[in-house]
């Protein structure tokens, strides 16, 4: 090519032969199915009819069955859209991880509007960002409303609801100090959980314990997974996420199968001594951070079940890779393949796949695709780029995340091309965090980094320069953050 081409710049030559342009971008990415055009609350609704009697939900010493859960959940339907709430419009749910919170989760879908997940534990400040972005048409935040809705009919609402429609809204660290709203639609996350279920099989009667708080993604197929397949809800209590003990005791007595961890928790867990008594699992699902390979050879040590690997960015409706966790000598734990109806590109700096072997950036198209930031038209377009592979009106997501391909078609993740970080499965912008620090008067300028002074117990640390004439109290700048 050098040869023909004197003039043609160095970093312009194509360095991949038809035949491998061909495998990278076309075989690996195979992944087309067919999928039902179907929403969540169809999804639910069908199983309800299939099995009404069947356990749905547990909370402690709190039991639904299908059709309790479905009648609460019209019931509330129906006192939201009294409120407004339909599709294309969103509705704000801040209650504590309950049966009411579940509840509440299925009634907004019902409406057919999306649910924006409002953490209890957020600052005051943050909720208050969110809700003055969203503008959401109602908050469901008592408990003891979502309980007492009983003059509205059980009959399910009648909503116009297409998979086109969104399904929920979460918010996520944002470079410049500023967090932004993702929204999914339904047809993402439905191609998702079928996916899912056709990967790992959930069969009626099993239990999944959701755990993971319901402002991060992962949250969303713990919920809908069981829900949709006759499978039942465990619901961790408050605060339960944290303790490995207390998650150890339900694994047991709620006789679960399924769970999810982040790596750096599922290292706690497994330093739980009653871990080893979970011998029921018989799926832990690793997401949200890099999986170290001790960890997952250690993890298939004690607790015996197959353990997958995934990845995916909020922006791609949860996961969008996975892989099983088999061979117990890699020295690095693969993200995997890509799932139905889904690709994903290594690409150089001007958008070129590059050979196996070689790190680039990861792109990611097809089904699951968010449809943007809410309200951010700029920062959308800057993400969610037109997909010079796909057809015609196709897009492509930019996640700033460096991966190459192993010669067996697998992805290995790489790193960050910029200051993202992920600390115990939080995302986290660190320039959101420096933004939020030099706000403060007694603060010129401020940096934060992720340090590990001992292996395995990561942390956020911030160092500031003062303000002229200044002296910044350490407490001080934590009260300030935290507020």
């Amino acid at each position: 090519a050098v040869a023909a081409d004197p003039g043609r710049r160095v970093g312009e030559l194509e360095i991949l032969d038809g035949a491998e342009r061909e495998r990278v971008l076309v075989g690996w990415n195979d992944t087309a199915r067919v999928v039902a055009s179907a929403t969540l609350p169809e999804l639910f609704e069908a199983q309800v009819a299939r099995t009404p009697d069947a356990v749905a939900v547990t909370v402690e010493d709190v039991t639904l069955s299908y059709a309790e859960l479905n009648a609460r959940a019209n019931r509330l339907a129906h006192a939201l859209i009294e409120q407004g709430a339909g599709p294309e419009r969103v509705v704000a749910v801040a209650l504590p991880r309950s049966a009411e919170l579940v509840v509440a989760l299925v009634a907004v879908l019902k409406t057919g509007a999306a649910y924006l997940p409002v953490d209890v534990e957020y600052p005051a400040e943050r909720v208050r960002l969110m809700l003055d972005d969203v503008r959401p048409v109602c908050v469901v935040d008592d408990v003891a409303q979502v309980r007492d809705v009983g003059e509205w009919p059980e009959t399910e609402p009648v909503v116009s609801l297409v998979p086109s429609h969104p399904a929920y809204v979460i918010y996520t660290s944002g470079s410049t100090g500023r967090p932004k709203g993702v929204v999914v639609p339904h047809a993402g996350i439905v191609n998702r959980l079928l996916w899912m279920q056709a990967e790992y099989g959930l069969e009626p009667g099993e239990g999944v314990l959701q755990k993971t708080p319901f402002g991060f993604d992962v949250s969303v197929w713990e919920f809908f997974w069981p829900l949709i397949t006759g499978a039942r809800l465990v619901v961790a209590r408050p605060e339960g996420h944290r303790d490995p003990a207390y998650l150890a005791s339900v694994i047991r007595e709620q006789a679960v199968t399924t769970v999810h961890f982040v790596p750096s928790m599922l290292r706690a867990f497994l330093d739980e001594p009653a871990a080893a008594d979970c011998t029921g699992l018989r799926r832990v699902l690793c997401s949200g951070e890099a999986l170290p390979a001790d960890l997952a050879r250690r993890a298939q040590t004690v607790l015996g079940p197959v353990l997958h690997n995934l990845y995916g960015p909020t922006e791609a409706s949860v996961d969008v890779t996975s892989w099983v966790c088999g061979d117990s000598s890699e020295s690095a734990v693969p993200i995997g393949r890509p799932v139905w109806n889904t690709q994903v590109y290594v690409l150089d700096a001007g958008l070129r796949p590059v050979p196996p072997g070689v790190t680039g950036e990861l792109y990611l198209a097809g089904d699951q695709l968010a449809r943007g930031y809410l309200d951010r038209p700029g920062l959308t377009a800057e993400r969610f780029l037109a997909n010079p592979f796909g057809g015609p009106g196709s897009r492509m997501y930019r996640t700033g995340d460096l991966a190459r391909w192993r010669a067996d078609g697998a992805l290995e993740f790489v790193g960050r091309v910029d200051d993202q970080v992920k600390l115990r499965g939080f995302r986290i912008e660190l320039g959101e965090v420096e933004a939020v620090l030099a706000g403060h008067d007694d603060v010129a300028h401020a940096v934060a980094v992720v340090r590990e002074d001992r292996p395995g117990d990561q942390r956020l640390v911030a160092y500031v320069v003062a303000a002229p004439g200044a002296v910044p109290d350490p407490a001080g700048l934590r009260a300030y953050a935290a507020r």
